[in-house]
């Protein structure tokens, strides 16, 4: 683990609060197409239906009402057809409807990731792989990363239902056709045994863990936000954002989560540059860092993410020493930068 990581690990030191400036609050990514405020009326002329959910909000600027379910599922829509030139896309009721923002950060982030191991240079084309561990019925992640970056996944996930909704959005969008190869993860309790091969090499992983530890914390955390966003005390609260028992909790939370996927990622250390995980709870890094440093990851990067109020991490580590790392990038990439070039 890299000395940079193992600053990050020590106690603050005791400064009073007139001396310590606040922490400044991390910011959406500079590349990412959702920085300011949604062009409504933009989004409407693609996806009509939109308009239906427009309204003032307290400022009397035209907003949507983020607590409706049906309202964040149609502004899901319309900006993928407006920003990633999808013809269609849909999930089933009351699966994980996420914030197109937060995910489009996460894939550039990982992006500038390869760029610091490319000398300065991110990693484009097909031949980039790139695998989703928990693809979801929304897929999400690979069509943002296909059609930024032209980047291949694997899309993985233990849900039937998730696999085949996700393949009609594959199916049904021409721009995603051969780019996504979903895989079912037939035991619930691994993350890459059973997916990945010894000789399959890919250049990083993504992964949005459950958060949560049991269905109460689940239905507890739901409540929460879903009265934030009213504003008022909702009785019988839904979820705006939807998702399933499988996609909110786990057993052990993503804590747990994470833990066994740097545990199966070991076994995996050469057929991978980069493995990640966003880490949502600021109170699991801790040991999720000691995870690493115990499994001898090389490298460990944290990358602080943020959207409005609400602010995240991704931990990305890599078990490649330096020249491992080089030959990598002077192979593979070159390579793909080299074929790529070919078929222009």
């Amino acid at each position: 683990m890299d000395m940079s990581e193992r600053r990050e690990r020590k106690a603050p030191s005791k400064k009073s609060s007139k001396d310590s400036a606040p922490a400044a609050k991390p910011k959406i990514h500079p590349r990412n197409k959702h920085k300011g405020r949604y062009d409504l009326p933009q989004l409407v002329k693609g996806t009509p239906e939109l308009g239906a959910f427009v309204q003032p909000n307290k400022y009397g600027d035209e907003s949507i009402d983020f607590a409706n379910p049906a309202a964040v599922k149609t502004l899901n829509t319309a900006l993928l057809k407006h920003h990633y030139k999808l013809e269609f896309w849909d999930i089933p009721e009351d699966y994980l409807c996420p914030p197109i923002p937060g995910r489009a950060d996460y894939i550039h982030h990982m992006a500038d990731v390869l760029c610091a191991s490319n000398y300065g240079k991110i990693p484009t084309g097909e031949k980039v792989t790139c695998i989703d561990v928990g693809v979801g019925a929304n897929c999400v992640y690979p069509i943002i990363g296909t059609q930024e970056y032209g980047w291949s996944f694997i899309g993985t996930d233990i849900d039937s239902v998730s696999i085949k909704s996700a393949q009609a959005i594959i199916d049904q969008n021409p721009n995603l056709v051969g780019k996504i190869e979903l895989r079912r993860q037939p035991e619930p309790k691994d993350v890459f045994y059973g997916i990945l091969r010894k000789e399959d090499r890919v250049d990083l992983t993504i992964c949005n863990p459950p958060f949560h530890r049991s269905p109460d914390e689940a239905q507890e955390s739901a409540s929460r936000k879903v009265n934030n966003l009213a504003k008022k005390k909702v009785a019988d609260p839904v979820l705006n954002f939807g998702g399933r028992s499988k996609e909110l909790w786990c057993d052990g939370g993503e804590r747990k989560f994470i833990q066994t996927m740097i545990r199966e990622s070991k076994n995996f250390g050469t057929s991978c540059f980069w493995f990640s995980s966003l880490v949502s709870k600021s109170s699991n890094l801790a040991v999720i860092l000691e995870s690493l440093e115990k499994a001898e990851a090389v490298e460990v990067k944290t990358i602080p993410m943020g959207q409005g109020n609400k602010s995240s991490r991704i931990v990305a580590w890599t078990f490649l020493n330096a020249a491992q790392q080089k030959e990598w990038k002077n192979t593979r990439w070159k390579e793909k930068e080299e074929s790529t070039k070919a078929s222009e």
